[in-house]
């Protein structure tokens, strides 16, 4: 494993300033892919997945992002990252734990921005779940303050060892909770983004706010830049996305994984890489056509 030195956003950018990174770092979320196509989730076969996907399309990415207990050891040991293909390291724990059902967020000590860089990253991702607005009753913790204090502690962390932060949320809806309309769904996106943004992460990893108008509102609320993820979404829709985001939105590139590589799972051997070449590596070109001329460059988003 080499180590990183570099402090800075490009490591995980094109030359052009815009992120176009494969996410490969889902673990639970892999075991579930599995087990949907009646495939048992072994360590091997989880190693596997990740090397094959790494290897085919790193070499048309500007980075990708790994977790570190299964990803990072095995792509990095099978010579599977392309060189000139940055690492993001996602440093959230695995297990996250919850309070009545809802994602609690926590930070493990060892695993900061040191550790990442040790492991041979470029910058360090950290997932949260923060869910503005969240009503504290008194006597339980206060699982939105929770969160920023867990961010804040995440980016101060990194600005000190000099190694990139990218901070990732996902909103959810309470237990008990009627279905979000897409309005509340977009308030709550945004407002988490501003939330976040005010603890000067170098880049946040957002999700699509649903619409042209919610991409304008993250474009006069986020002073950094933003990168839109896929959540799994069809490929076909994520193009979309992709070009709303950026035309409307400012974003500055994407961070995306199953949309790409889904079905690769259901597969194996030569299936499989005939899968990547064929199919995934046109998406992921795809992807990059999408915006190619439309992302806003990251320095140029820089507070």
């Amino acid at each position: 494993m080499t180590t990183a030195t570099t402090a800075s956003l490009d490591a995980i950018a094109g030359e052009d300033g815009v992120f176009s990174i494969v996410a490969m770092d889902q673990r639970n979320t892999l075991r579930r892919m599995f087990a949907a196509v009646d495939k048992e989730a072994t360590p091997e076969a989880m190693r596997a997945a990740k090397v094959d996907v790494a290897r085919a399309l790193t070499p048309a990415a500007s980075g990708i992002l790994l977790d570190p207990t299964i990803g990072v050891p095995s792509v990095l040991d099978a010579g599977a990252l392309a060189a000139d293909c940055g690492l993001l390291i996602a440093a959230e724990p695995e297990s996250r734990g919850d309070f009545n059902g809802e994602p609690r967020a926590s930070r493990t000590a060892d695993q900061g921005a040191d550790w990442v860089r040790g492991l041979g990253g470029h910058a360090v991702k950290f997932l949260v779940q923060l869910r503005p607005g969240r009503p504290h009753l008194s006597g339980q913790p206060d699982l939105a303050e929770e969160v920023l204090g867990v961010v804040r502690a995440v980016v101060e962390d990194c600005r000190a060892a000099g190694v990139p932060s990218v901070v990732e949320n996902l909103i959810y809806q309470l237990p008990g909770e009627e279905p979000l309309t897409p309005q509340q769904r977009e308030d709550l996106i945004v407002e988490a983004a501003r939330k976040l943004d005010e603890l000067g992460p170098e880049l946040l990893k957002l999700e699509y706010p649903g619409s042209p108008k919610g991409c304008r509102r993250i474009a006069s609320t986020v002073h950094g830049p933003w990168a839109v993820l896929s959540a799994g979404v069809a490929f076909e829709e994520f193009q979309n996305v992709l070009r709303i985001s950026c035309d409307e939105g400012g974003a500055s590139g994407f961070i995306a994984g199953r949309s790409v590589w889904k079905e690769a799972i259901g597969l194996e051997g030569e299936e499989r890489q005939e899968f990547l070449d064929t199919v995934a590596r046109p998406r992921l070109d795809d992807c990059l056509a999408a915006v190619t001329g439309r992302a806003r460059p990251w320095r140029e988003a820089v507070r």
